[in-house]
């Protein structure tokens, strides 16, 4: 690969990671829990990114998505396609490169999307604290 080519996939790739950051941090500031990214990167041909959380159905689930849908779009994705809403889960798909779950705790448990996609690798990001917290983070496999 060229060098310009090198540089202009790193700039893509910290453009995505600021925007997972941005999805990340709108589920937590509607008090999402348990928020996980996966890299389906290597595991995929036609995903790259879940983002996975969870909340109390209802409102909860409402807040969050909007949350979400709104800091996204800020961030530079395009607007997301919306499957459900149901009480138990809500999928929001930005695009072919991030796809987010917000599902009860009970529908995460159930379809395990985690168990299914196992061989990911998950990204953390860890609480806002520092500069430092903005790079996204490899973890090890769900």
């Amino acid at each position: 690969m060229t060098q310009a080519h090198n540089e202009l996939q790193n700039q893509s790739d910290t453009e995505l990671h600021a925007q997972l950051r941005a999805i990340v941090d709108a589920a937590r500031e509607r008090r999402a829990e348990d928020v996980v990214v996966l890299d389906l990167t290597d595991v995929s041909s036609t995903l790259e990114y879940f983002v996975i959380c969870t909340a109390t159905a209802g409102l909860q689930l409402n807040a969050v998505q909007e949350n979400i849908r709104e800091k996204a779009q800020a961030a530079g994705l395009p607007r997301p396609s919306v499957e459900g809403p149901s009480e138990r889960w809500l999928l929001l798909a930005f695009g072919g490169s991030v796809v987010v779950h917000i599902m009860t705790k009970d529908a995460r448990e159930y379809y395990d999307l985690e168990g299914l996609w196992s061989d990911a690798r998950v990204l953390e990001f860890p609480e806002q604290g520092g500069p430092e917290d903005d790079a996204p983070r490899t973890g090890t496999t769900a």
